[in-house]
């Protein structure tokens, strides 16, 4: 494969990462307008938004039993334009029945689309032969702020769902759609079908995956609770204002951009436990300020710690998973993706839960320590030489027709 393939599939996939990130965005940052729209009531709404998750976990297991038969990429250039319509349903309906099924349709998409980014991310850094993960997560991160800043727009200029949504959609479909005839993989299991030889002739034992799988689920509770919780820790807790109080998500998804935009020179220069560590550290730190904040402008600091830290912890063990299992790296990333959901859907109860029944500052140490635990898997990080190929990797990559 010419080195001009494999930059176009890089290129490709990062946009894949970046339209993700603006769809996802998209939908998160408007919940409480799908909710006035169809009349969600309070009670109703963690049912809904727990659906998306549960699916997106269930669609990712499938994803492993797909790549068996179908590349990564074949699976992320169906699921994406389904997610991007699944999207602008949301935004089109007007019954009870009608969000449901959109809702439905766009957490099944994402957990395929998830788990075949990643893998194919991980396959393409083994051809690469150095770190280039963290480069797809940054896209991620830009698209989430880029989308973020549309669902702002929308909200302030009072624009219904449909015409907040339709834009973004008009001109990110074509976009992924064009770009997927660019997609690329690298296989350790010689041209053709590669991804069959990796389900069928290797295992994942769970024994093995299990550190990374409690990885993800802590980095994501974390995430979770600075997603859901910030807004209201500062206001409440910290007696900041409402306008200030948007603040600390927005410097979070800053700051998870610039760690991620230079994440992987990082990698390269002191290797992925090194930067997981020093992650983990950092985000514990973060919490822990956090929790001690005496005002607002302690709290800020806090959360920006915090996407510092956390920003390198999910694409390392994503990275860390294909060199774990190099002949099976489909089927680890797609059970590892699972966990993602795990940690999305424990977090924000967890510490909405221990804030009611104990208090939100202490609430915050909880994630703090499930960061900190990150260390003691850290070895689980280590780079592998004889496994992690070079340029003779180069010359099995099979690109997606």
């Amino acid at each position: 494969m010419t080195d001009a393939r494999l930059r176009y599939g890089r290129a490709s996939l990062a946009l894949s990462f970046l339209v993700q990130g603006v769809t996802f965005a998209l939908l998160v940052t408007r919940i409480p307008a799908i909710q006035d729209r169809y009349g969600i009531s309070d009670g109703l709404l963690p049912v809904f938004l727990a659906a998306v998750p549960v699916l997106a976990g269930v669609a990712s297991v499938a994803t492993e039993k797909a790549v068996a038969r179908l590349r990564p990429g074949v699976v992320l250039r169906w699921a994406q334009p389904v997610v991007l319509l699944a999207l602008l349903g949301v935004g089109a309906g007007s019954e009870l029945w009608q969000v449901a099924v959109a809702l439905g349709v766009f957490g099944l998409a994402v957990g395929a689309l998830d788990a075949s980014m990643n893998m194919m991310g991980v396959s393409l850094q083994r051809v690469y032969g150095r770190s280039i993960m963290l480069g797809f997560h940054a896209a991620y991160s830009l698209g989430g702020i880029a989308g973020a800043s549309m669902a702002w727009a929308g909200a302030h200029w009072d624009l219904s769902l449909l015409v907040s949504y339709l834009p973004a959609v008009v001109v990110l479909l074509p976009a992924a759609l064009v770009g997927s005839r660019w997609y690329t993989e690298g296989r350790t299991g010689g041209p053709g079908r590669g991804a069959e030889v990796s389900a069928r002739g290797a295992s994942v034992p769970w024994r093995l995956l299990l550190p990374l799988c409690l990885v993800m689920a802590f980095a994501y509770i974390g995430d979770s609770t600075v997603s859901n919780w910030s807004a209201k820790y500062l206001q409440d807790v910290l007696g900041s204002s409402e306008q200030l109080a948007t603040v600390p998500y927005n410097v979070y998804m800053v700051t998870t951009l610039v760690g991620r935009a230079v994440g992987d020179l990082g990698v390269r220069q002191f290797g992925a436990v090194a930067v997981v560590r020093g992650g983990s550290v950092l985000a514990a730190v973060g919490f822990a300020v956090v929790a001690v904040a005496p005002g607002a402008w302690w709290g800020m600091l806090g959360f920006t710690l915090l996407g510092l830290g956390l920003c390198v912890i999910v694409p390392q063990t994503f990275a860390a998973a294909g060199r774990m299992f190099p002949g099976a790296s489909d089927v680890a990333v797609a059970r590892l993706n699972v966990f993602n959901y795990v940690g999305f859907l424990v977090g924000s109860p967890l510490v909405g839960a221990l804030g009611d029944a104990w208090s939100y500052r202490g609430a915050m140490l909880v994630p703090m320590v499930l960061v900190l635990a990150t260390l003691v898997y850290a070895r689980s990080f280590g780079e592998e030489p004889a496994r992690y190929g070079g340029g003779h990797e180069r010359a099995r990559a099979a690109d997606v027709g």
